[in-house]
């Protein structure tokens, strides 16, 4: 087994005197040191050659790697496994080279001088990130800790709740925790105006005002989209999530994507989750690009065309919705592509369709579904029963 030769080391704003006997011994003795400006300030006084993050940051492992053999440490802030880079460097260097050496993360630190329990918070990142992503947790009483890209962060984040109904929200920026020059800033999401230092974690109280937008993570409601008419109803599309089971990091193809309503529950469902639209119209593809952005999906992938051609070149996917141009070649091609135990499920609305999926069915199994939904509307002066379109869905979960 390789004896491990990088030390990957959190590191606090209060710089050296903050990090134990050994961390302090393994970066006064390192040969090769390697961090942002700021970590390399936080380690003066070190007769190390400094090597400064790369852009883009991908090119840092191959340069890690060419100094193996010497006495490497990579500087990082706080808990390097916490949205951190000690998760990029495990992708490209063995974990039994690596050794990791955390600090008191960012989250840790917040949730203290708040006064919030860490478990009772969520905790997210708009570094690096589309600010959008933390739109699903938007609601009222939800505290949010987030890892912040810059100055700007703040009101990036306040304008996201202000649009959404959340002005009154209290906003606390948590600047150069730990250290000599640590400071506080409060206001709220409304009117933000306040000047911050780039260093911060922003401290997030949703309060709700009184047009804010209260979804749930899944099953949202039609009208919370915009469409033509052309979309995967509310009942059929909770019904379909719970079919193709959102998991943290899954990736989803939405065939036939349309507004993009199911592969952004799909996102909203699972942390972390991505999806790819297929989607022939331009025009809906704008539409599916909209939705995702205002309802925290901003990663969508929209592809222009139809399946299966376009299904060529894809990442594998650990789920497939057919909710549009259904056909046993384009059946077979999902069905290669899952990988084991992913899901597959399809909606049909038209005969045509539903023969394919009920030959699919009568071949491989699964599960066949005919749903049908009646709502309460008005008739005159009464209200009466009025149905939707049924759809046949077809549900299947591949074994190996």
């Amino acid at each position: 087994m390789t004896a491990p030769w990088l030390h990957i080391i959190g590191i606090g704003e209060d710089g050296m005197a903050g990090l134990s006997a050994e961390g302090r011994r393994l970066v006064e003795q390192a040969e090769v040191i390697v961090g942002g400006d700021r970590h390399h300030s936080l380690a003066p006084n070190v007769a190390a050659e400094r090597i400064a993050w790369p852009s883009p940051f991908d090119a840092m492992i191959d340069e890690i790697r060419r100094h193996k053999g010497r006495r490497v440490v990579v500087l990082v802030t706080g808990d390097p496994l916490w949205f951190s880079v000690g998760a990029r460097m495990l992708k490209g260097i063995p974990r039994e080279e690596i050794v990791f050496h955390p600090q008191l993360s960012a989250f840790q630190f917040a949730s203290c001088r708040m006064g919030w329990s860490l478990a009772d918070v969520e905790t997210l990142t708009v570094h690096g990130r589309a600010a959008e992503q933390i739109v699903p947790w938007f609601a009222p009483g939800v505290r949010m800790l987030l890892l912040t890209k810059d100055r700007t962060s703040p009101e990036t984040v306040a304008k996201l709740l202000t649009e959404r109904g959340y002005g009154p929200s209290k906003l606390t920026v948590l600047a150069a925790l730990g250290g000599p020059n640590e400071a506080r800033f409060e206001g709220v999401a409304e009117g933000w105006t306040i000047e911050v230092p780039d260093f911060h974690v922003l401290a997030v109280e949703c309060v709700a005002g009184p047009d804010a937008q209260i979804l749930p993570r899944t099953g949202l409601p039609d009208d919370a989209f915009v469409h033509d008419g052309k979309i995967t109803k509310r009942t059929q599309r909770a019904l379909a999530l719970s079919k193709l089971v959102p998991v943290r990091d899954g990736v989803l193809w939405d065939l036939g994507c349309g507004c993009g309503s199911v592969a952004i529950e799909w996102m909203r469902a699972g942390r972390e989750a991505r999806a790819i639209g297929i989607e022939p119209q331009e025009k809906r593809r704008a539409m599916a690009e909209e939705n995702a952005l205002r309802l925290g999906a901003p990663k969508l992938k929209l592809v222009e065309g139809t399946a299966p051609d376009a299904l060529a070149g894809l990442p594998a996917p650990d789920a497939v919705f057919i909710g549009g141009g259904i056909s046993r070649e384009t059946i077979a091609a999902c069905i290669d592509a899952l990988k084991p135990h992913g899901r597959l499920v399809a909606h049909a609305v038209t005969l045509e369709s539903e023969a394919v999926l009920l030959s699919a069915f009568e071949e491989l199994g699964g599960e066949l579904q005919r749903v049908a939904v009646e709502t309460a509307e008005p008739v005159g002066p009464f209200k009466g029963w009025k149905p939707s379109m049924a759809v046949v869905q077809w549900a299947w979960v591949k074994q190996s």
